[in-house]
C-alpha cells in the first residue's frame, strides 16, 4: 500500500500499541480481527494477547518477518500476510474487527481502501480508523505537504451507507505530540468507529 505515511510516534521502535485502537477496543469481546497495514506488528500483538484472532496484512515483508519475530518472542500467534489490499481485498463480511491506523493515500486510492475494509466487516463488527488530520498540516509537526492524502472524519462517514453502518466515534481527536524542535503540540487524530448493522 504505498504512499502510506510513517506510523504516529515511532511506535514500531517504541512497541507500544496505538493508544486509540486500546482505548476503543477494551470494550469489545476479542474475535476475529484484521489489522490492515499492521508494519512490525505492535497493534495486532496486542490484540493477540488480549485473546483477538489476528490477521495482520503489510505490503513489507521485512516488516512481516520483524513481526513474525516479535510474535515468536511473545508466544502469540498471528496470521501474517503479505499483500497488498488495493489489488487484494480481504475477504468480505468475516472479521469482527477491521482496523487501519494511519494509512494515508492519495483520496481515490483511499475511498477505494477503506470501502473494502468495510466490506471485510462482519455483521455486528466494528471498523476502526484513525489517521492523521488535515489540520496537522497547520502546526510544526513533520508532515509531508501532501493535503489530498490527509482526510476527517466527516469524510469516512460520507463514505458509508448510513443503513448498514451505525457510527459509534467520528471525531477529530486532540493529543500531546513533540515537533521536530522538541516543542509540545497539540495534533488531532481523525477517528472512526463505526458498527455493522447486524
Amino acid at each position: 500500500m504505498g504512499g502510506s505515511l510513517p506510523r504516529a510516534g515511532g511506535r514500531d521502535l517504541e512497541r507500544q500499541p496505538n493508544p486509540v485502537l486500546v482505548a476503543e477496543t477494551t470494550d469489545l469481546a476479542p474475535g476475529s480481527a484484521l489489522e490492515v497495514g499492521c508494519g512490525e506488528g505492535v497493534d495486532a500483538l496486542w490484540l493477540a494477547g488480549r485473546g483477538w484472532r489476528v490477521t495482520g496484512v503489510d505490503i513489507s515483508r521485512v516488516a512481516l518477518a520483524r513481526a513474525a519475530a516479535q510474535g515468536r518472542a511473545q508466544g502469540l500467534e498471528v496470521e501474517w500476510q503479505h499483500a497488498d489490499v488495493l489489488a487484494v481485498p480481504p475477504a468480505a463480511g468475516v472479521y469482527d474487527l477491521v482496523s487501519a491506523q494511519f494509512m494515508h493515500l492519495p483520496a481515490a486510492e483511499r475511498v477505494s481502501l477503506y470501502g473494502r475494509l468495510a466490506a471485510a466487516v462482519a455483521p455486528g463488527g466494528t471498523l476502526l480508523i484513525v489517521a492523521h488530520h488535515p489540520s496537522d498540516l497547520h502546526t510544526t509537526m513533520n508532515r509531508p505537504s501532501l493535503y489530498d492524502m490527509f482526510f476527517t472524519p466527516e469524510q469516512l462517514v460520507a463514505n458509508l451507507d448510513p443503513e448498514a453502518w451505525q457510527v459509534l466515534i467520528a471525531e477529530s481527536r486532540p493529543r500531546v505530540a513533540v515537533d521536530p524542535q522538541g516543542c509540545e503540540v497539540t495534533i488531532h487524530d481523525t477517528v472512526l468507529k463505526a458498527r455493522r448493522v447486524a
